[in-house]
């Protein structure tokens, strides 16, 4: 067999010869498969459906806080209910494992209990988003009403378990948001006592002021020009006055000592050189042209006086005045406002000299208080924008604990609450059975192989070619007597042959 090639011919001969062999170990496996699952320990099972419910708010409206998948989240609490501080309780309240005749350590029992307990997830329809739509609980258990029992029991575990965690993590995430909430307050107000700070210490510098501070000081300029003006005017109205005042003196001094100058002619012509002067250059409405003219009328108004006065005096007694003229008393009193206009322009030069290098100082000093303020400003819009941000997701957060107080957040509700099973999941007797039947069947074939293997006789012409290396010319067949029927027999034909010698 070992230096042939079967073919399906020769499997059917195999199977003819040897069938009582491979059917044989498979009845024979498949009757004590039965019979051992008929007194193996029954095991039911029981089982729920979980699903998982969506918020009843949609998420455009409230965003949830709870980020984690719900995949995660199932294989976090599995890990949580599954462990030994969960499991142990459940031991205690149904009384497990109290019957059996070994006892156990507890972490063998928790064992126990735990591979009882299987958490399988639903799988999703296509189209749907590939989110989880639920799991399913099951418990497998010697008595089907503890099966049952456990199995509610560790849904529950689960549900409470989810609503805990959604919970909890939702307050966190409010408390956290919170005190970061008072943390970014605290960086505002800082940020704003610096602002406040920095204006008052630069008031009237500042970027949005530079407008301002160039439109005064082009005003100042002018009021300075303007002051400087009006003290020139007022200083030359001075030197004039002066000037007619020590005429005024000379001649008053004339007259009480009897004399009769002619520092009144002079005056006059000099004033009158002056008015053509200021003629060729000004006109009539100039200030000092009119200014001249009145001190010339002025004057040819006191030469007039002087003579009546001179034609009405005696020589014997000239006339002595006690006090001086009202002319003289007038221009003292000219000057003295002059005086006066004279330091009130210089104050106010001055002072709008001193406002100019203000200001100036102010322009000056801009780019750099604009440089600072800038990143003081961005450092105060920084801390404004995050904080008005963490205020909005605090209100989310707010809202999305709340909902999740109010149970109204995804939420895990049963399908199916955990039946009751009448009929045991283990053991299968009719698949044990198949199972002894299909091990005894290949056993079986095993077997016959291997008796296949170790036959040295020939069945076929094919094999008596395959071991003489010699064309089959004739075959003999072997006449059975009792049955009158002809059938070959290869094996007696290859003795025949073997013992003859006979080129067949």
């Amino acid at each position: 067999m070992e230096q042939r090639q079967l073919a399906l011919r020769d499997y059917l001969q195999i199977l003819r010869r040897r069938w009582l062999l491979i059917i044989a170990p498979a009845i024979v496996l498949g009757v004590v498969s039965y019979g051992i699952a008929r007194h193996l320990p029954k095991r039911y099972k029981s089982q729920t459906t979980v699903l998982v419910q969506q918020p009843t708010v949609p998420g455009d409206y409230v965003r949830p806080v709870v980020s984690q998948d719900v995949n995660q989240r199932l294989a976090t609490m599995q890990q949580q209910i599954l462990s030994r501080s969960r499991l142990e309780p459940i031991i205690q309240q149904f009384g497990l494992y109290r019957d059996d005749a070994n006892p156990a350590t507890t972490e063998v029992l928790v064992e126990r209990l735990r591979s009882a307990i299987s958490i399988s997830p639903v799988q999703a329809m296509a189209g749907t988003g590939g989110g989880l739509p639920g799991f399913t609980v099951s418990v497998t258990f010697g008595d089907p009403r503890v099966a049952q029992q456990i199995c509610t029991a560790v849904t529950s575990m689960f549900m409470a378990k989810n609503l805990q965690m959604r919970t909890q993590q939702a307050e966190d995430t409010t408390q956290f948001l919170g005190k970061q909430l008072e943390d970014s307050k605290a960086n505002l107000d800082e940020q704003d006592a610096k602002l406040a700070a920095f204006k008052r210490r630069y008031l009237g510098s500042l970027p949005d002021e530079e407008q301002r501070n160039l439109n005064l000081l082009m005003g100042l300029n002018t009021q300075l020009e303007a002051a400087i003006q009006a003290l020139s005017r007022a200083q030359q109205d001075k030197s004039f006055a002066e000037s007619l005042l020590s005429q005024e003196l000379a001649a008053s001094q004339a007259t009480e000592s009897g004399q009769n100058p002619e520092t009144f002619d002079q005056q006059l012509n000099a004033l009158q050189s002056q008015l053509s002067s200021l003629q060729s250059k000004y006109t009539d409405d100039y200030p000092d042209v009119i200014k001249t003219k009145r001190d010339i009328a002025a004057l040819k108004k006191k030469i007039s006086e002087f003579d009546d006065q001179k034609k009405s005096a005696t020589p014997e007694k000239p006339v002595k005045t006690a006090v001086e003229p009202a002319q003289i008393q007038q221009l003292r009193l000219q000057l003295y406002q002059y005086n006066q206009v004279i330091k009130e322009r210089s104050a106010q030069q001055e002072e709008i000299q001193k406002q100019i290098k203000v200001y100036q100082a102010r322009v000056q000093s801009t780019p750099a208080v604009e440089q600072e303020y800038k990143q003081l400003t961005r450092d105060y819009q920084t801390a404004l924008e995050f904080y008005n941000e963490l205020q909005k997701k605090r209100q989310q957060s707010a809202m999305a604990t709340d909902l999740e107080r109010r149970q109204e957040g995804e939420q895990f509700m049963i399908l199916d609450p955990a039946n009751l099973p009448d009929q045991p999941s283990y053991p299968n007797k009719l698949a044990f059975a198949f199972a002894g039947f299909g091990g005894g069947m290949a056993l079986g074939a095993g077997l016959a192989l291997l008796l296949e293997l170790q036959d040295t006789s020939l069945h076929s012409e094919h094999d008596v070619e395959l071991a003489l290396h010699l064309p089959v010319l004739v075959m003999l067949p072997l006449i059975n007597q009792e049955s009158g029927k002809t059938r070959i027999q290869p094996k007696g034909l290859g003795s025949a042959v073997a013992r003859t010698g006979l080129r067949i």
